[in-house]
């Protein structure tokens, strides 16, 4: 692949290379200045293309902060995609039973759903590209209304996890309607969200392992640990999918 021009003049180091080379190269060298200055040039130019292609890829996004947080919520992402390769590799050698089906279904849906979030917050980068384009009151506010729909035809831990996220909605709309960039605390909620499963994930895991799959008790709590991890993948959509 052929380096990419890139100025040297956002790198000062690079250009204090090339500064220093030209001032050797003609004061201590004796080099003439039509061979010093391309060299110093070259030097500059080629060692800002090294410095940019060791950066991370830009997301395009107009605050540092907020690329920041995707950014680090993508890498938390791909490491429970990671995890769910493993769990998933794992329950189909662990749930072979006829009586294991449903629980090895839920366990699979589970590690796929996991699985996708890498590719779901490259989307959401480019939706959150442009200001407000994700989080306007109107957008927030439907995410709010699914939210708490949800609550309501919950129990348990997952009415307890649709809870917080509709708190953390009416604070983000409070943001918004303050002109702040609410954008950034949407990504935190979500980057949150993800340790969270990353959590459950390791229990579920954990337990498939060590859990007598003839007992009936057990194998409902590994149920009730997929659930939930599906239930935290829901929440997960609310906040990325645009309404």
């Amino acid at each position: 692949m052929p380096m990419k021009l890139t100025n040297p003049l956002a790198y000062p180091l690079v250009v204090l290379a090339g500064g220093v080379f030209l001032v050797a190269g003609v004061r201590l060298l004796r080099l003439p200045t039509v061979v010093a200055l391309p060299g110093a040039v070259a030097i500059a130019t080629v060692g800002a293309a090294v410095l940019k292609g060791r950066e991370p890829e830009s997301l395009g996004l107009d605050n540092p902060r907020l690329e920041a947080e995707l950014r680090q919520a993508k890498e938390r992402a791909e490491r429970l995609a990671d995890q769910a390769n493993d769990l998933q590799a794992e329950s189909l050698d662990l749930l072979t039973e006829t009586h294991q089906v449903e629980l090895l279904g839920i366990v699979q849906y589970a590690c796929d759903r996991t699985r996708e979030l890498p590719a779901k917050l490259d989307a959401m980068a480019t939706q959150l590209s442009g200001r407000g384009s994700l989080l306007s009151v109107d957008n927030l506010t439907k995410q709010l209304q699914e939210a708490q729909h949800k609550q309501q035809i919950s129990t348990g831990v997952a009415r307890e996890q649709w809870q917080r996220l509709a708190t953390s909605l009416e604070r983000n709309i409070q943001l918004a309607q303050q002109g702040e960039d609410a954008r950034e605390a949407q990504v935190v909620n979500l980057s949150t969200l993800i340790v969270d499963a990353g959590g459950v994930l390791q229990q579920l895991q954990n337990k498939l392992r060590s859990a007598d799959l003839d007992s009936d008790r057990q194998t409902d709590e590994l149920r009730e640990l997929g659930l939930e991890l599906n239930n935290m993948q829901e929440s997960m959509d609310v906040l990325m999918t645009p309404q």
